[in-house]
Formats: structure tokens, sequence, C-alpha cells
């Protein structure tokens, strides 16, 4: 399809029917993929499934969320698709997907997986070197039962769930990430305006073993008086903490949990008497 003609075409199908969303459902050169989103489409693919060091990561989202690029494309980020089971999800066995499957839905407004084969974990490829999946739904039909591993749907209900009751979650502006002196775990958080909603995400990036490590929050930003204790309430698991001063201690076992979805409440008179931030 030529470029001005997509163009005139959604912009007629916009004028009809506003809520039709186009998915770009490309993964090509970066400059053609900004292309395609100024062009009109709604959403966009991204490089998301081959980012997955800490660094790759904080680098592709700034570029995202705090350039020119966050005024016209909207990124949607999958971890895995039909055509594509990375590297990382064939070795890296549950704690991979996990983990891959909370910085999708909290990094990103908004996110995909490709159903059975994500929720059951499937890791097997077609051969060496290859993200092709083994006998790929493309080619036949499958039926899916869940294998040693189990299911990840608990953690995608959690996850979805959280999407649901927070609207910051929902939002690519508010995103911001917080040092921590440990390279396998990543910190960041996302704020809505309008709802005051505050929410911190740390997900440990090694499928192998704990990982610990002091995060730095930028206080300021989060509207927390460094003076005041505060909780942080985990939405996956119900834990709560009781953080105090810019710098708190976490530790992350991939067994358990990849990571932790933290909604924020500020002190206000006794150890007892907290209110959420949003």
């Amino acid at each position: 399809m030529k470029a001005m003609s997509s163009v005139r075409m959604i912009g007629e199908v916009k004028r009809d029917s506003p809520e039709v969303i186009f998915l770009s459902e490309a993964f090509t050169r970066p400059r053609v993929m900004e292309r395609l989103a100024k062009g009109g489409f709604t959403q966009s693919y991204t490089y998301f499934a081959w980012r997955s060091a800490k660094w790759e990561l904080t680098e592709y989202l700034i570029e995202l969320t705090q350039t020119e690029l966050a005024e016209y494309m909207r990124p949607n980020f999958w971890p895995n698709t039909p055509d594509i089971l990375t590297e990382q999800l064939q070795t890296g066995g549950r704690p991979v997907f996990a983990a891959r499957l909370l910085l999708a839905a909290t990094l990103g407004a908004s996110y995909g997986i490709y159903g059975p084969a994500f929720e059951l974990m499937e890791g097997r490829n077609l051969r060496p070197g290859s993200e092709e999946y083994l006998d790929s739904e493309k080619y036949q039909l499958r039926e899916w039962k869940p294998g040693p591993e189990g299911t990840l749907e608990p953690l995608i209900t959690a996850v979805n769930v959280a999407r649901r009751d927070h609207p910051a979650l929902r939002r690519n502006d508010g995103l911001r990430f917080h040092h921590v002196d440990n390279d396998m775990l990543i910190a960041y958080s996302k704020h809505d305006p309008a709802s005051r909603d505050t929410v911190v995400m740390v997900v440990n990036l090694d499928p192998n073993h704990m990982q610990a490590g002091w995060v730095g929050l930028d206080l300021g930003a989060l509207d927390i008086d460094p003076a005041q204790p505060f909780q942080a309430h985990d939405v996956l698991d119900g834990s709560t903490y009781l953080w105090s001063g810019s710098h708190n201690y976490v530790e992350l076992r991939p067994d358990q949990s990849p990571g932790h979805i933290l909604h924020l409440r500020r002190h206000l008179r006794t150890e007892r008497d907290f209110e959420y931030f949003g």
C-alpha cells in the first residue's frame, strides 16, 4: 500500500469511525517505522522484544517517551509474536516470561502477548539460532495444555488488574527511571497528574539468581516529603513495605516474583495512618 493511499484511507475511516485502532504491524527500520506512525497509525510495533539489558531498556524508553518521537508514535510492546520467539524466551524459562510480561505491561501504555504460546511459556524454536517457533500455529492447528511449568495466567491477571486500577500505567509521558546500584535491577515510576496516581516498578532482569540493591528514588519527582516515611504497597502480592528517605532496599528472587508494582502511600500522623498518593 502506498504511503499516501494509506494516509487517506486512515483519515477517511477515522472521520466516520474515530474509535477504530490502526496497528502498524511492522518490525522494520526505525525511520520507516516512524514514517508509518506519522502517517496516522494509532499504535506501532517496537524493538522491545530485543531490548533486554538495563541500559538498552532505559535508552530505548527515553527515546520513545521523552523525545520528539513521543509526539506522534504510540508504542505497543510485545515480548513475543507468532513470528518472534527471542533467544531470551528460548532459554530463560518461567522467570524470563514473567519478567518480560511485567516490563511490557508497565513500561508501555499499550502491550500485548501472543496468546497461549506466551501464557504457557513455549520456548522451543525451529532450529538453533532461529527465532521461529517449532510447530508454529502459522502452519497448523494446535491444542494447548499446561506443561511442567504450569501457566502464567495468575500473573497476567494480576498485572492486568493493576493496569485497570492504576491510570498511571496507561500513560507513557509519566515514565521516569530511578537509580539502582545493581545493573540486574531496573527501577522506574509512572505518574498520572489527573488522578495523582503514582506507582513504582522494580524488576529483576536476572532469571537465574536473586538480585538485591538499593533503589534511589527521585523523591522530588514523586512529590514525596523526604522527612516523612511512606508505604510502598505491592499490588501483585499484597505485601506492604515501610520506606523512608530516597534509598530503600529491594530483594527479588526470580523463582518467587519477577518484580514489584508498588503503589505509594504518604504518612499522615501515626505509623498506622497513611493515605494513597492517588
